[in-house]
């Protein structure tokens, strides 16, 4: 346990997790993007994916996928999505749904998310657009469709470790998330599919694009892919487990809606990046994306106390300047800055201390906030426990309208 721990508190210093944006709009959560992004559509694939490795939906299984691997690991699967549905969600969606304000954007901000599409669905429901920022890449979709059988029933074994551990703990571990960056099936794709499985929708299409200094998008044509695809993608930390793909698949945007339905579609996008302020000065494009979405809601859990840490200042700051609401554990907006934003914070649980070594100033504001504060029940876990293993939410929401 105190190696795992170790790896993830690493996060933060290098080898951490980067940035997500979801909010929504009461009438119009669900309204469907403005206009259909070009470039080339891996829908196919991702539909074969969600098939194999979510066990959702009715794509037909190409000659190379012996449909008994796939059968062994949806036996295995399929009992530990309604296991999680009725243990978790049946308790954490309907507390988290009566804390959410009546006016909340339509997009999420949710920073150091890795492949976590799954919480930020539980968290908010309504969310228009999810933006999830990590180290990670999300993958490339395509190897599943030339995937020997052999291979095939390894990789579905490491699928199915590392999304027990999800399902588990809902959050995951440095290790397991470093993994997802090698291999036949794509993690963090896989990921973001079985939070797809266990929220009752399908994708629809899954679309990469890169972001230009300014902020914007531009999404890679069937062309462009193949002209990135002897360029091997970078790893966004130094000593991070480097990609074995082309740097085309780093950035995803997957369109998704409830099953069966013909509904207007939802978006989720995550972005490879590392949010320490250095990296953040040599890529502004992550910043300048994240601006470009307007008044966000937020949320962070299990992030490693990055929001804590000087080094992680501009992402802080970020949120500060951008966020109307933020459902967190305490790796959210400490309180001293949080108040001189603008915000008000309610706690709910109990914090002793921060569940990896973190700064003693924050740690005594936060055992303060908790103090003052009448004792709010919690009766599920939403990230880290604290440092006696108990559970704790903080809600941090504006209470001076438009100020900076």
């Amino acid at each position: 346990m105190g190696l795992r721990y170790t790896a993830i508190q690493l996060r933060c210093l290098g080898f951490s997790l980067a940035a997500l944006s979801i909010i929504f709009e009461p009438a119009r959560a669900l309204a469907a993007p403005a206009a259909e992004p070009e470039g080339r559509d891996f829908a196919a694939e991702v539909r074969l994916l969600y098939r194999v490795v979510a066990c959702g939906g009715t794509a037909p299984l190409p000659a190379n996928v012996d449909p008994q691997i796939v059968a062994k690991h949806c036996q295995w699967l399929n009992p530990r999505l309604e296991r999680y549905r009725r243990r978790y969600l049946a308790r954490a969606k309907p507390f988290l749904a009566a804390l959410l304000p009546p006016q909340l954007p339509g997009k999420v901000v949710y920073p150091f998310g890795g492949g976590d599409l799954l919480s930020a669905l539980t968290t908010y429901p309504g969310a228009r657009e999810i933006t999830t920022v990590s180290l990670e890449l999300a993958g490339d979709p395509r190897r599943i469709t030339s995937i020997d059988n052999t291979r095939l029933d390894e990789s579905l074994e490491l699928i199915d470790r590392d999304v027990g551990r999800l399902l588990a703990a809902n959050d995951s571990t440095s290790e397991s998330l470093e993994a997802t960056q090698q291999g036949d099936l794509p993690g963090q794709l896989s990921f973001f599919l079985v939070g797809l499985a266990v929220h009752g929708y399908e994708p629809v299409s899954l679309r990469y694009f890169r972001v230009e200094a300014d902020g914007s998008l531009h999404y890679y044509s069937a062309e462009e892919v193949r002209s990135l695809e002897s360029r091997l993608a970078r790893r966004r930390h130094g000593q991070w487990t480097p990609p074995d793909f082309s740097e085309a698949f780093t950035n995803s945007e997957l369109a998704f809606r409830p099953l069966g339905s013909s509904g207007p579609l939802r978006i989720h996008r995550h972005l490879a990046a590392n949010l320490r302020d250095d990296s953040l000065k040599r890529h502004p494009g992550v910043l300048g994306y994240l601006e470009r979405q307007g008044r966000v809601a937020a949320m962070t859990k299990a992030a490693s106390y990055c929001l804590w840490n000087p080094r992680f200042s501009r992402t802080r700051d970020y949120l500060l300047a951008n966020m109307e609401f933020m459902i967190s554990d305490s790796t959210g907006i400490p309180p001293a800055p949080a108040r001189e934003a603008g915000f008000v914070q309610e706690t709910y649980g109990s914090f002793h201390g921060s569940f990896l070594k973190a700064s003693p100033e924050y740690n005594d504001q936060f055992r303060q906030l908790w103090a003052e504060q009448p004792q709010r029940k919690l009766n599920f876990r939403y990230g880290y426990v604290d440092s006696e293993k108990s559970d704790h939410l903080l809600v941090t929401r504006r209470s001076l309208p438009g100020k900076p």
